[in-house]
């Protein structure tokens, strides 16, 4: 079944991203901007371009995203995971491609918590022995 516009959340770290995916010219908007100007740099913009780059559907869908939280490289690791998400659920044939690729798979990754008696998640304070 095909539909003409599909939704899907994408997660990365603590940014959360929710991405809407419509036939169209390949226009990408974040929270009301266009790509290039909310991801300034190339890298960020290549990896949120990437699941229409493994799939072969550049310039064939539009995005509209509002993304929330984290950092700029957690932000557009969600776009990427939101977009892959909902590309699988516009064509179902996709979702060997993507998840071959791992754009399907949530990365768990996140900041480990301070611990006490510690400095920090892992570092202990200095140990004197005399």
């Amino acid at each position: 079944m095909i539909e003409t516009a599909q939704y899907a959340t994408g997660k990365r770290k603590y940014a959360v991203a929710r991405a809407w995916i419509e036939p169209g010219s390949g226009e990408i908007q974040v929270n009301n901007k266009l790509l290039d100007q909310y991801f300034p740099r190339q890298a960020h913009q290549i990896q949120v371009r990437s699941p229409f780059e493994i799939t072969g559907t550049a310039d064939q869908y539009n995005v509209r995203a509002t993304i929330a939280g984290g950092g700029i490289s957690g932000q557009a690791g969600a776009l990427r995971h939101a977009i892959a998400k909902a590309l699988m659920l516009l064509s179902p044939p996709m979702r060997a491609t993507l998840k071959k690729q791992g754009l399907l798979t949530r990365d768990p990754r996140v900041k480990e918590r301070k611990k006490y008696g510690q400095k920090g998640a892992r570092r202990r304070f200095q140990y004197s022995k005399r």
